[in-house]
């Protein structure tokens, strides 16, 4: 499955007394995001935040490790 690799722009977020933000209702609806759901946040330099839904860290740790194990038989075979 192609994953649309366009960037968006969802609008803006503030910041609450308690350091809450709201993601918007788009960027929210786009990523399939419900109450509930966990993300991890990233800091790829000191002036950006990025947000990724677990879920699909889980999905590419899988599909990683799918790859890897391929990767070995395919040595374990060769080094027979």
């Amino acid at each position: 499955m192609k994953k649309n690799t366009d960037k968006q722009f969802f609008g803006t977020a503030t910041i609450g007394e308690k350091g809450q933000i709201v993601i918007p209702s788009a960027a929210r609806k786009k990523m399939k995001l419900n109450k509930g759901d966990q993300l991890l946040v990233f800091g790829p330099h000191d002036e950006m935040i990025a947000l990724v839904k677990l879920s699909e860290i889980e999905n590419i740790i899988t599909g990683l490790s799918e790859k890897l194990n391929s990767i070995s038989d395919s040595i374990k075979k060769k080094k027979k």
